[in-house]
């Protein structure tokens, strides 16, 4: 197996782990975080009712005027603190954090810190 294939296979395998154990209902919804090479994406699932109640990325006008790049921990933070102000519109206050199968450091930490200073109880 080449090398990108096993790191992908890993990645599933580290992904599914995870959502095994964390499930959004509607009182805490699940955080997902998605994590590519020049963007992250951010949401808040519940997956009871298979809705999203509010989303963020580095793809949005808001976080694209404000960042040089979209790739590092400085536009995850950004997306971060987006993403508790629209759920906190929402009327989430608490969510269950789901790292995609990512380890927690890097942007995907600095995603979450973000969240947690800007009112999201995990």
């Amino acid at each position: 197996m080449t090398d990108v294939r096993h790191k992908r296979a890993t990645l599933r395998r580290r992904k599914r782990h995870v959502r095994r154990k964390v499930v959004g209902t509607p009182e805490k919804p699940r955080l997902s975080v998605c994590r590519s090479l020049k963007h992250i994406y951010a949401q808040v699932i519940d997956d009871l009712s298979g809705q999203t109640l509010a989303s963020a990325s580095t793809l949005s006008k808001d976080v694209r005027e404000e960042v040089a790049s979209t790739g590092n921990c400085d536009a995850a933070a950004k997306v971060g603190r987006l993403l508790a102000e629209r759920a906190g519109e929402a009327g989430v206050v608490a969510v269950c954090f789901d790292r995609g199968g990512r380890k927690f450091h890097g942007r995907v930490k600095a995603l979450a810190e973000a969240a947690r200073e800007a009112g999201l109880r995990f």
